[in-house]
């Protein structure tokens, strides 16, 4: 994992299942990224995310490798919104529930209004547990209105660091 010394904090939701600061039953997770190319965050999941006893449910290894390589495009532009149009993920072992886990992700290419980016999702020793390769487009500006940024509570949340 090449991570740059500098973090800059990017926003939260209020209500998004993977950094919705407000939302009781999601994942809550604070994302930093080096203002070039890569976006990381730490996360331990709880047991009521498992699948299998003492394993990480698949569907929560995807979201968080999803919002991950999503906010890659968010860099540059902590308002740039885009969706997953195509997601591969490989799955190398178990992610482990009560375990901090670092995720990773990485800008590989920009062409307009598509994005790729890969994902990590990181054990302790730098094993990696889960990969992704994910394809991104813009959100069409019929759906994304600027103005609902406030509805969405939008913004880097202060948390003491």
């Amino acid at each position: 994992m090449n991570v740059e010394n500098v973090a800059y904090r990017q926003p939260n939701s209020n209500q998004c299942f993977v950094c919705g600061i407000k939302n009781a039953f999601g994942l809550q997770l604070t994302f930093y990224d080096n203002g070039l190319d890569e976006v990381w965050t730490e996360y331990t999941v709880p047991e009521y995310f498992q699948g299998y006893p003492g394993v990480a449910h698949g569907g929560v290894v995807a979201a968080m490798l999803d919002e991950t390589c999503s906010r890659t495009a968010m860099i540059a532009d902590n308002n740039h919104f885009m969706m997953t149009a195509k997601m591969d993920i490989k799955y190398r072992c178990p992610v482990p529930v009560n375990q901090t886990l670092k995720i990773l992700g990485r800008l590989t290419k920009s062409r307009g209004r598509v994005l790729q980016a890969e994902g990590f999702i990181y054990l302790t020793g730098d094993i990696i547990a889960a990969q992704s390769l994910v394809t991104l487009v813009d959100i069409p500006e019929s759906i994304l209105d600027g103005s609902k940024f406030k509805e969405l509570g939008w913004e880097i949340i202060d948390d003491g660091d």
